[in-house]
C-alpha cells in the first residue's frame, strides 16, 4: 500500500526568533552576527532529520513572513503597530537565514502581503484537498484555527503535538471558534483591539454561552447592566475589526509553490556543505561528514551565485522557491475551447467545478443597458484560464416569431443550479461592473451573487486617473487581448438586432469570452491590490458598495409626472421671455444655442471686448466667457447665461424624467458609477442626479418633482461642511479644528481671522475663500470669484496662509508628494494617479495642480459616505427600520424613503451612523456633522 503524503509546514517566524534567544550572539569567519542563524539551522536540521526517520513526512516547506506589512495593515494601519523593530544584530540574519533553508533543498515560501499564517492556511487547504495529512510545526495560538481531522500542530520546544483536545483545553473551545474568542479578548502582540476589559476566560464564558461572537455582540443591547455590557456595545465595530484581523486568509491564487516541490528526500549534502563551509560551522560540517571535499569549491561557487539573487535548485516541479511580483503566465485565449450548455447534467458540472476551485467568473447578456429594465438573454461562467462556458436562456432563431426555439435551458432549470451556487458563501463570485449583473440576476430570480469581486472596482482602486476601465480597453492593456466587439455580434444601425437573435454559436464566443477576461483581469489584480497598497480601499470602502449600490437603483425614487409638464410649460414660457429680450439687446433675432451666430452678434455687431476665436475660426462664448462679460456689466451676458441653464434644466430634466419613468415601477432608477469619478465619489447618469442646481430655486422647484409614496416622507441627509472639517484635520489647522469642536459658524470664524470682523460681507468672502483654498483656486481664479483685482486676491491668499499655515503646509506637502510618487491618497489608502502634473504645457499642469490639491480631501469625503452608505441597511435592520429605504446618493447627501412613523427613530440611527463612519479606521480629531430635514418632497426635505 502506498504511504500517505503528510506534508509538514513551519512556521519560519518563530522559528527564527527561538533560535535568536536560544544562542549567545555569535559571528561567522567574516564577522557577521549568525547566532540566529546557527540556531535555526541546529534547529532545522533535528527537525528534517528526526522527523523523517520518525514519522516518515513526505513533504516539508518553511513558511516565512515577507518583509513590509500585510493586507491587515490596509484593513487597520494599528495592526502590529506596537511591536518593535526586529534586534539590529538579527535584521542582517533574515537573509542568511533564507539561505540556510535552501541549502537544505527545502522551499522556503513568502508573499508579498500575505503572513506566514495565511499561507500555511492556504498549504493547509490545498493539501487536504488532495488527501494529505497537515502538521503545522508551531506553538501559534493563531494557527489554532486550522486543527481539524487530519491536520494537528507541533510544538519542538516541548515535543508535543498539538489536536482539538489541546485546543478545547487552551481556550475552553474548538479550533471553529477560536477566531471569535481571539476578536473578543484581542491581542496586544499583534494590537489586535479586541473588547476592552474581556479576557481569555471572559471571552470563552460568553462563547460557551451564545456560541459566537455575532451572537455575543447582538446580544449585548440585552445583557444585565454591566461594564463588560457597556463595552461590548461600544466596541462591537472593533470586535467585528478584530475578527476580520485573526481570519486566516486561505484563498490565495495562485500559490507561490506546488504540493509537489515540497518533496522531501533527506538531508543533501550540496548546497549545505557550501553554506557551512561559507559561514564556517565548523561542527555541522563535521556531522554532516568531516571537511570539505575536493569537490565543495564547486558547491561554494554555487552557493556565491544563489545568494547573489540565483534560484536554488528545486525537487520536482520548477516552481519559485520565493515568491515575486509577477505570476505565472497564462496561454492566450482561445475561444475554440469554449462550451455551450444547454444541459442541466452539464450546467452542474460547471458549478460543482465551482464548488471545488472556490472561485467563479460570471457575466450577464441582456437586452439592453438599463438593468432595471433589461432582459435576461443568458448567463456566462469562467473558472479559468480557457474554462469558459455559455448558457443560453432566451435566445430565438431569427427576429421571425415564428421560427423554431433553439435548445436551450429553462429559466426555473437555470435558476434551480445556478442560485445555490450564486448563494454559496464558500465561492467566491466575480464580475465586471458587477452592480449591473446583481440587478439583473436579482430582477430574474437568481438572487444576488455574494462574496462578490469585482474587476472594475479593482482596476479602479489600483488605476485611477492612469485609464479607462472598461473591460475592452482592460484587456488590452493587461492582457495584451482584443476582445470581441459587441457591434460585430449584433450590428450596428439599421441591421442591429438583438443579442437574444444572435446565433448560439457566435453568442458563445462573445459571452464566454467576457467571463473568461473577467477572470484574467481579477487574476492579476487580486495579486497587485496588497503588493500596491489599495487592499484597505478597496475591502473597507469599495466592494462592499457594490451590492448597496445595486439595491439603491432598484428601488428607484417616485416623481410627480403631472408637476413635471407643469414645470416644462413654466421653464419653456420662462425661456421665451428670455429669448425675446436678448434679441431685443442683441438688435435683432439670431439662435441663441448657435455657438457661431452668438458669437458673431456679441463680438462683431455688438463689439464687446475680449472675444477670442479657436481655431475653428470660432468665437468662444463659453460659461467662462459669458460669466466675464456679465461682470463686465453686459445685461445679454447675464440673459444667456440664465437662458442656457433654464433650456438645459428643461431638456435635461423636466422634460426627459417625464420618459425615464419605469412603467413596471413607476419610479426614476438612475444609475451609480463606482468608476465615473477620478476621486473615488460617486457618479449619476440616466438620469444625472447629480448635476441639479443646489442653491438656487430652480434646482428647488426640480427637487421637488421627486415624491414619496403615500404615507411615507423623504428625508435628506446632508454632511455639513465635510470637505472643510476634513482639511482642519489632515492639514492639522488648530483654529478651525476647535471651531468645528466647538460648534461655531466656521465662515465666521475665518472671516473673523482674515477680515478682523464678522459682517454679512466678509462671512460671504470667507465662504468663497473657505472653499476656493481648498481646490487650489489661482489668484486670478478667487479675483474672479471675488469681483476684485488679482493682486487683492493674492494678498487674502497670503493673509488666509498666514492665518491658517497648516492649510499652506498641507499644500506644499500634497503637491511635492504627488510630484514624486505620481499619485495622492485619502485617509483611506484610495490613490489618484495624476499623469500630468509635470506637464510641460503650463494649463495641463496647472489643472493637475488644483486637482491633487483636492483630491485627498474630497476622496476622503467620498470614501467616508460610501463607509456610511454600507453600514446604512444592517444600522437600520438592527433598529427594527426595515422600511427605511435608502434611494440616492448626491454629493455628501444621502436620500431616503420611510413611513412617516418611523422618522424621528430613522434620524437617530442615520446620524449616528454618518457621523462614525470614518470610524474604526480613521480616528478624525473634528466631529462630523450631518443635517436632516424632512418633507413629502425632496425639494421640503431641505
Amino acid at each position: 500500500m502506498a504511504q500517505k503524503n503528510h506534508l509538514y509546514l513551519v512556521d519560519g517566524s518563530s522559528y527564527i526568533f527561538r533560535a535568536y534567544h536560544r544562542l549567545p550572539p555569535l559571528t561567522n569567519i567574516r564577522g557577521e552576527p549568525v547566532g540566529a542563524v546557527y540556531g535555526y539551522t541546529t534547529m532545522l536540521w533535528k527537525l528534517v532529520d528526526a522527523l523523517d526517520k520518525a514519522d516518515g513526512p513526505t513533504h516539508l516547506a518553511v513558511i516565512l513572513d515577507p518583509p513590509g506589512g500585510s493586507f491587515r495593515n490596509e484593513m487597520y494601519d494599528q495592526y502590529k503597530a506596537n511591536r518593535p523593530e526586529p534586534p539590529e544584530d538579527l535584521k542582517p540574519q533574515f537573509p542568511m537565514i533564507r539561505d540556510a533553508t535552501r541549502a537544505f533543498s527545502v522551499p522556503c515560501i513568502e508573499l508579498p502581503g500575505y503572513e506566514a499564517d495565511d499561507l500555511i492556511a492556504c498549504y493547509t487547504k490545498a493539501a487536504l484537498a488532495q488527501g494529505f495529512d497537515v502538521t503545522i510545526v508551531s506553538a501559534d495560538k493563531d494557527l489554532m484555527q486550522l486543527i481539524e481531522p487530519g491536520v494537528d500542530m507541533l510544538d519542538t520546544m516541548k515535543n508535543v503535538r498539538l489536536g482539538r483536545e489541546a485546543v478545547i483545553e487552551k481556550f475552553g473551545v474548538g479550533p471553529e471558534k477560536v477566531g471569535d474568542v481571539l476578536a473578543l479578548m484581542g491581542d496586544s502582540v499583534d494590537n489586535v483591539p479586541g473588547v476592552p476589559g474581556i479576557g481569555p476566560k471572559t471571552a470563552t464564558k460568553l462563547m460557551l454561552e451564545y456560541g459566537s461572537l455575532q451572537a455575543i455582540l447582538d446580544a449585548a443591547p440585552d445583557m444585565k447592566p454591566s461594564k463588560m455590557r457597556e463595552n461590548l456595545i461600544e466596541h462591537r465595530d472593533m470586535a467585528l475589526l478584530s475578527r476580520k484581523l485573526v481570519e486566516l486568509e486561505c484563498n490565495v491564487d495562485p500559490l507561490p509553490a506546488t504540493l509537489e516541490s515540497f518533496d522531501l528526500d533527506g538531508i543533501p549534502t550540496e548546497p549545505l556543505q557550501a553554506f557551512l563551509e561559507h559561514h564556517g560551522f565548523k561542527s555541522l560540517l563535521s556531522k554532516l561528514g568531516g571537511p570539505a571535499s575536493s569537490g565543495s569549491s564547486l558547491a561554494s561557487r554555487e552557493f556565491a551565485a544563489a545568494i547573489a539573487g540565483q534560484s536554488a535548485p528545486q525537487k520536482g516541479t520548477a516552481a519559485p522557491a520565493i515568491a515575486t511580483a509577477t505570476l505565472p503566465e497564462l496561454p492566450p485565449i482561445d475561444r475554440s475551447l469554449y462550451e455551450l450548455v444547454v444541459t442541466d447534467a452539464a450546467l452542474e458540472k460547471w458549478v460543482a467545478e465551482a464548488k471545488r476551485l472556490g472561485v467563479v467568473a460570471f457575466d450577464t447578456e441582456t437586452s439592453g443597458l438599463d438593468a432595471t429594465s433589461a432582459d435576461l438573454c443568458g448567463i456566462s461562467l469562467s473558472t479559468g484560464a480557457g474554462r469558459a462556458c455559455y448558457i443560453p436562456l432566451d435566445h430565438k432563431s431569427s427576429s421571425d416569431m415564428f421560427a423554431e426555439r433553439p435548445e436551450q435551458l429553462s429559466f426555473d432549470d437555470a435558476r434551480r443550479i445556478l442560485a445555490p451556487m450564486f448563494a454559496d458563501e464558500t465561492i467566491l463570485k466575480v464580475a465586471h461592473n458587477g452592480k449591473y449583473d446583481l440587478t439583473i440576476l436579482e430582477r430574474h430570480g437568481f438572487g444576488a451573487p455574494a462574496p462578490l469581486d469585482d474587476s472594475i472596482v479593482m482596476s479602479f482602486d489600483l488605476d485611477s486617473g492612469q485609464h479607462n476601465h472598461g473591460m475592452d480597453d482592460l484587456a488590452k492593456l493587461h492582457l495584451g487581448h482584443e476582445c470581441i466587439a459587441y457591434k460585430d455580434v449584433c450590428g450596428t444601425g439599421k441591421k442591429e438586432i438583438k443579442f437574444s437573435e444572435v446565433p448560439l454559436d457566435t453568442a458563445l464566443g462573445y459571452a464566454a469570452e467576457d467571463a473568461e477576461v473577467t477572470w484574467r483581469l481579477w487574476r492579476s489584480f487580486k495579486h497587485r491590490l496588497p503588493q500596491e497598497g489599495a487592499t484597505r480601499v478597496y475591502e473597507m470602502v469599495d466592494r462592499p458598495l457594490v451590492p448597496v449600490i445595486s439595491g439603491m437603483e432598484q428601488q428607484g425614487i417616485l416623481v410627480d409626472v403631472a408637476y413635471l409638464k407643469k414645470l416644462s410649460g413654466e421653464f419653456a414660457e420662462e425661456a421665451m421671455r428670455l429669448e425675446g429680450e436678448i434679441h431685443s439687446l442683441a438688435g435683432q433675432p439670431f439662435t441663441i444655442g448657435s455657438p457661431k451666430q452668438l458669437g458673431d452678434i456679441l463680438f462683431d455687431k455688438m463689439g464687446l471686448k475680449g472675444g477670442r476665436k479657436g481655431k475653428s475660426g470660432i468665437y468662444s462664448t463659453d460659461v467662462t466667457e459669458l460669466e466675464r462679460l456679465a461682470k463686465d456689466g453686459v445685461p445679454i451676458a447675464r440673459k444667456i447665461l440664465e437662458w442656457r441653464q433654464l433650456t438645459k434644466l428643461k431638456s435635461t430634466y423636466t422634460d426627459a424624467l417625464q420618459t425615464q419613468v419605469n412603467p413596471k415601477t413607476g419610479r426614476v432608477h438612475t444609475s451609480y458609477s463606482l468608476t465615473g469619478a477620478q476621486t473615488g465619489r460617486l457618479s449619476s447618469n440616466d438620469p444625472n442626479l447629480q448635476n441639479i442646481p443646489i442653491r438656487t430655486e430652480v434646482g428647488r422647484q426640480l427637487r421637488d418633482a421627486f415624491i414619496a409614496s403615500p404615507g411615507h416622507v423623504l428625508l435628506a441627509a446632508d454632511y455639513s461642511q465635510i470637505e472643510l472639517r476634513l482639511a482642519a484635520h489632515m492639514a492639522d489647522v488648530p483654529a478651525l479644528r476647535q471651531a468645528f469642536l466647538d460648534g461655531e459658524d466656521i465662515h465666521a470664524t475665518t472671516a473673523q481671522e482674515l477680515f478682523g470682523e464678522v459682517n454679512r460681507d466678509t462671512r460671504g468672502r470667507a465662504k468663497t475663500i473657505n472653499f476656493s483654498i481648498l481646490y487650489g483656486i489661482s489668484r486670478w481664479g478667487l479675483a474672479g470669484r471675488l469681483e476684485i483685482t488679482p493682486d487683492e486676491a493674492q494678498d487674502m491668499i497670503n493673509r488666509y496662509f498666514e492665518r491658517f499655515p497648516g492649510i499652506s503646509n498641507y499644500i506644499a506637502m500634497t503637491l511635492e508628494l504627488a510630484r514624486e510618487k505620481g499619485y495622492t491618497e485619502t485617509l483611506f489608502g484610495r490613490k489618484t494617479h495624476f499623469p500630468r502634473l509635470n506637464a510641460k504645457n503650463q494649463n495641463e499642469r496647472a489643472g493637475s495642480e488644483r486637482a491633487a490639491i483636492n483630491a485627498p480631501i474630497q476622496g476622503t469625503s467620498a470614501d467616508i459616505i460610501k463607509r456610511a452608505m454600507t453600514r446604512m441597511g444592517p444600522a437600520l435592520l438592527e433598529a427594527g427600520l426595515a422600511d427605511v429605504k435608502m434611494l440616492l446618493q448626491v454629493h455628501d447627501e444621502l436620500v431616503f424613503e420611510l413611513p412617516e412613523g418611523d422618522v424621528e427613530a430613522a434620524s437617530k440611527v442615520i446620524r449616528a451612523v454618518m457621523e462614525g463612519a470614518a470610524e474604526p479606521a480613521v480616528k478624525l480629531t473634528v466631529p462630523l456633522g450631518v443635517e436632516i430635514g424632512t418633507g413629502p418632497s425632496w425639494g421640503k426635505a431641505h
